[in-house]
């Protein structure tokens, strides 16, 4: 029986982007399938263009901007399909992408979500924009295999980390079983942390190279971005990391947070990272309560939770020297020593 799809696009003035990828999405629709575009207030020709492109897709109104994870959560309470998929405004499905995307749900995958291959055009080239997020044991994560060739499809394989919430695809049953996304990230790590999350349950997580999405990417680095960045990314921690983890790597996060404060300076984005601690601080009471209901039911050990993880800082968005060979040599031998005291 075919797997019905609940497509959820959050929309923040994204007509342009839009006009886009919604006939290319219409093309690889079934029936049963249904279109939920969220709207965070946008003050441009949504409604005009969604009338034109794909005028069966339902449009709900949030009334006011409340973020990224709240949308896609609003959109997601409403969806009445089989698989759940999560698109960017502007990531334009390619020819396949309908049926590729739900063939997990129909064929007995072990994947409890699984994404798209994610590409872009740069300097005139169709690259990688992901392949899957690697997520680093300090947390941060970036868009892995950017720039690399586009692979021939296979059917794709098992991630080892985290899926790109660019186009992530999730059975409806279980997001709701873990509850979606965390509303309160607003924006950016929420893919991280229900990977994390899913993952840390024993659950499996896939890439799918032959459902393809092209993505309109730009690496932006506005102030906001970076707080949002900087906190949800020590909410991402406190949230997930097993207590053992989190104590043997005290000393390293802590470091590497000192060592951020001169970049962020010369960055311009000191006073965005100052703030992320303060709202880090203020949310700990919380956090902490989310922590005790996700370490409740994680079925992995600190030490297989850590083989998620990587000591390698491979994205060309960090400095060149923490990717040169000897501190990846020092973060690899680094790594070897906290994952040999883990628990297993």
């Amino acid at each position: 029986m075919k797997a019905s799809l609940s497509v959820v696009i959050v929309a923040w003035n994204s007509a342009e982007y839009l006009a886009r990828t919604l006939p290319a999405l219409a093309s690889e629709l079934s029936p049963g399938d249904e279109v939920i575009i969220v709207d965070n207030d946008s003050t441009d020709d949504l409604e005009l263009v969604v009338a034109t492109h794909l005028p069966a897709a339902t449009i709900l109104a949030m009334g006011s901007n409340a973020g990224y994870t709240s949308a896609v959560n609003h959109g997601a309470a409403v969806a009445t399909g089989d698989v759940l998929v999560i698109l960017n405004p502007d990531a334009m499905p390619e020819p396949g992408f309908g049926e590729a995307i739900r063939s997990p749900a129909e064929g007995g995958s072990p994947w409890a979500a699984w994404m798209a291959l994610v590409v872009c055009h740069e300097n005139g080239r169709r690259v990688v924009n992901t392949s899957g997020n690697p997520v680093h044991f300090t947390g941060f994560s970036w868009a892995g295999g950017h720039g690399t060739e586009v692979p021939e499809a296979s059917g794709g394989g098992t991630l080892p980390a985290a899926a790109s919430g660019a186009c992530l695809a999730i059975a409806c049953e279980t997001w709701d079983r873990v509850g979606g996304f965390s509303a309160d990230f607003f924006l950016y790590h929420e893919d991280t942390d229900l990977s994390l999350r899913l993952r840390s349950q024993g659950e499996q997580i896939g890439i799918l190279d032959d459902a393809v999405v092209d993505h309109e990417y730009d690496f932006g680095r506005s102030g906001q971005k970076w707080l949002w960045l900087e906190r949800n990314r020590w909410a991402m921690i406190i949230r997930n990391y097993p207590a053992a983890l989190i104590l043997l790597l005290a000393p390293a996060l802590i470091a590497t947070e000192l060592a951020l404060l001169p970049v962020a300076a010369r960055g311009g984005w000191l006073t965005q990272t100052l703030a992320a601690w303060a709202q880090i601080i203020r949310w700990l009471p919380r956090l902490l309560g989310e922590r005790r209901q996700i370490q409740s039911v994680r079925a992995l050990a600190a030490r297989h939770f850590a083989d998620m993880l990587t000591p390698d800082l491979d994205s060309k968005h960090f400095p060149e020297f923490v990717r040169s060979g000897p501190v990846r040599l020092v973060l690899r031998t680094y790594w070897r020593f906290i994952k040999g005291l883990l628990p297993g």
